[in-house]
């Protein structure tokens, strides 16, 4: 069997034991409930789920969709939650055979230590994104609410894993040129350096990841003070501003921006759908949240492609 086939299959089967840990930060994080205790227990009648009852869409389907205690049908919400952060597990665990077999196994030539970690590092990155997006897609979609535990805890995630791909930049790489010009330090004893002046490989990542998350959160608070100015009435959660940031310090500033656009895109047709079918009016409030997450999906999966291929039109 293709090795490549065996890392998606591990990541299928690990995507759906996070699928089903995430069900119950769903179930239980909007309402500030703790996740480790009380064990699972069915919605409707309360009953403890035994271990056996528990498996990843196994045990639903094994159940006939429906409790064992209480025979109320179980929301096909579980599984389908199991089988997205499988599809995106595996997905990337796919990317990671690649990475692996173009700077190990198969070496190209093509490439450094540091060029591999980094890739590492962003892949890791790529799918903790996925995990809180998909989990935050159906909170703000139920619930109208993005918790601090997810948004704050990504933001956090991503800032740390830059930090830590920072430790591995090789001597001279990814340093900044700011100018070519002289210093010259009038002091006692002072000096003239001809060098040029730069910022190095780790705070120019670093400083520029941090920058991403401040530049996106500010951008979402001034859409979100100017509707307010304007309607003078909220249209925007502080929610969706940590959700915003932390898809910055996970992707980076430019991919963040493309998530916006299609989280934008993406609710207004489906706004405009709405009202074309007399469900909705202009002041009818969306889970916007849901919808930027879905772009952060989009712009994770696709972003790189399309940022480079717009960059290349500009130039």
């Amino acid at each position: 069997m293709n090795s490549r086939i065996l890392y998606e299959i591990a990541g299928f089967l690990l995507g759906l034991l996070f699928g089903s840990f995430l069900n119950v930060c769903i179930s239980r994080l909007p309402w500030h409930e703790s996740i480790i205790h009380p064990r699972s227990r069915c919605p409707e009648c309360g009953a403890a789920i035994r271990w056996y009852d528990n498996i990843p869409l196994l045990s639903w389907l094994l159940l006939g969709r429906r409790c064992r205690d209480c025979h109320q049908t179980i929301p096909p919400r579980y599984p389908l939650v199991e089988l997205a952060v499988g599809i995106w597990f595996a997905v990337q665990a796919a990317r990671l055979h690649t990475l692996l077999s173009f700077y190990f196994w198969k070496p190209s030539g093509v490439g450094t230590t540091s060029d591999a970690v980094s890739g590492i590092i962003v892949n890791v990155a790529v799918t903790i994104l996925g995990f809180l997006l998909i989990g935050l897609i159906v909170m703000d979609w139920q619930t109208q609410l993005l918790p601090d535990a997810f948004t704050l805890t990504g933001i956090a995630a991503g800032l740390f894993l830059i930090c830590t791909q920072a430790i591995f930049l090789g001597p001279n790489e990814g340093q900044v040129l700011l100018t070519r010009q002289s210093i010259h330090l009038s002091s006692p004893g002072g000096v003239s350096d001809r060098g040029n002046v730069f910022l190095t490989g780790p705070e120019a990542l670093i400083g520029g990841r941090v920058l991403a998350v401040c530049c996106a959160a500010l951008l979402l608070l001034l859409v979100r003070w100017l509707y307010h100015a304007l309607r003078r009435r909220e249209g925007m959660g502080l929610g969706d501003v940590k959700l915003f940031a932390m898809i910055a310090s996970l992707l980076g500033f430019w991919p963040a921006v493309l998530a916006l656009f299609a989280g934008v895109l993406t609710a207004s047709v489906y706004g405009v759908v709405l009202m074309v079918r007399g469900k909705a009016a202009l002041a009818t409030k969306l889970a916007f949240g849901s919808f930027l997450a879905a772009g952060g999906l989009f712009a994770a999966q696709f972003g790189d492609r399309i940022i480079e291929s717009y960059s290349v039109l500009m130039r």
